[in-house]
């Protein structure tokens, strides 16, 4: 017959595979879970207030935030694919235009003065084997087909992965703004931990999290208010528009709103500003690229109870050992080993240092209470004998 201790044992360990098993299912999609949990946090407040808005519908509130994080996300590709769709019609109408006119030697005064006899020379070129240039074509294209073909197919996977992840992460975030106040308690209930350690644990990881995004957001918009000086000094066309998508650049780390000042540079360069095209390109990499590493920590610590420094080696240690998810896995393993050991030192620390627990006893070299009176009572005794003296 099975002990009691041995049945203990054996129904840990099945916890312990199940636990395994259960991460070993949700692998595929941790990245999405994970950014569902961030973001189910950070807009629980909001989630509560549209609820009582809504008069209870959970449900209503949850979807009203959903679709709201939809079209913030499509917004910004929507209008950057419609403007670069534009100027690549514009540039494509201008130079059929130019040719009609003038014929390919026309297009060279449009050439800065200093691409321009570099172009003349392949234009010449073009010119002289223009015979054979479709031929040369048609036998690369048939040469790299397949390269091309993996290349696509691999374009079109990675696209199809994203978007998969992006759904579920969309539906995940659903039902935890709609049962996260259920799946907390739940935690609470079967945690082994004291009664409200687990939820303050939770409450600190929702409390980071929050200031890493608002951080975040508030750092995209510095680096896109320091990128729109940039355009302005430098005359860059439609620089509000350029600043809006080095805002959206801003939220990607691996990109940053500094590679937006650098293409608007090649921008200025290509059209015969290779001064204002220089300025752009160091204003974009030392000012706008460098504030991100300054401005983000300064934000980010101050919801946390982390030092700065600890706060700017979380992100970039995050960054470089998870990657771009590991701006926010970085601060979060940090405080979590902060309020584990701050837990600890609270509620097992040395019973001497609990408000409640009972004072030191002395030491054998202090005095006690009755040696304290003895030596009162001889004070006592030496000076009534001194008044007997004087007295005689």
């Amino acid at each position: 017959m099975a002990t009691e201790q041995g049945a203990r044992r054996v129904f840990i360990g099945l916890i312990l595979l199940s636990i395994a098993l259960v991460g070993l299912i949700a692998r595929p999609f941790f990245e999405a879970f994970f950014l569902a949990a961030v973001l189910a946090g950070a807009f629980n407040g909001l989630q509560n207030w549209l609820t009582r808005r809504f008069r209870g519908r959970q449900g209503l509130a949850a979807g009203v935030i959903v679709v709201g994080i939809i079209v913030a996300l499509l917004s910004p590709i929507a209008a950057l694919t419609a403007f670069i769709v534009s100027e690549v019609i514009k540039g494509v109408n201008f130079i059929t235009g130019v040719i009609n006119q003038r014929g390919l030697e026309g297009l060279l005064a449009y050439v800065p003065q200093a691409l321009r006899e570099p172009a003349a020379r392949m234009l010449d070129r073009f010119q002289t084997e223009s015979a054979s240039v479709w031929q040369i074509v048609q036998e690369h294209v048939s040469a790299q087909g397949a390269a091309a073909a993996q290349t696509v197919g691999g374009v079109v996977m990675a696209t199809g992965s994203v978007a998969i992840q992006l759904a579920m992460m969309l539906i995940a975030l659903y039902f935890l703004l709609v049962d996260g106040e259920k799946l907390v308690a739940w935690v609470e209930s079967v945690s082994p931990l004291r009664r409200g350690q687990t939820t303050e644990l939770l409450t600190e990881f929702r409390r980071v999290t929050h200031s890493v995004l608002t951080s975040t957001l508030l750092t995209a918009g510095v680096q896109a208010t320091l990128a729109l000086v940039g355009f302005l000094i430098t005359r860059v066309p439609v620089p509000v528009f350029f600043a809006a998508v080095s805002f959206f650049f801003a939220l990607i780390p691996a990109v940053g709103a500094a590679m937006v000042c650098v293409i608007a540079a090649l921008l200025l360069l290509a059209t015969g500003h290779p001064a204002m095209a220089i300025f752009l390109a160091a204003w974009g990499i030392f000012v706008v690229g460098l504030s991100d590493n300054v401005v983000k920590p300064l934000l980010a610590k101050r919801g946390m109870n982390m030092h700065g420094a600890l706060v700017f080696f979380s992100l970039l240690g995050g960054l470089a050992v998870f990657g771009a998810i590991g701006l926010l896995l970085g601060p979060l393993i940090l405080a979590f080993f902060l309020s584990v050991v701050r837990i600890y030192e609270r509620d097992y620390g040395r019973p001497n240092e609990h408000p409640g627990a009972p004072p030191t006893p002395p030491t054998s070299n202090s005095p006690t209470l009755a040696e304290g009176e003895e030596w009162e009572d001889s004070g006592a005794h030496a000076q009534h004998a001194s008044e007997e003296a004087r007295s005689h």
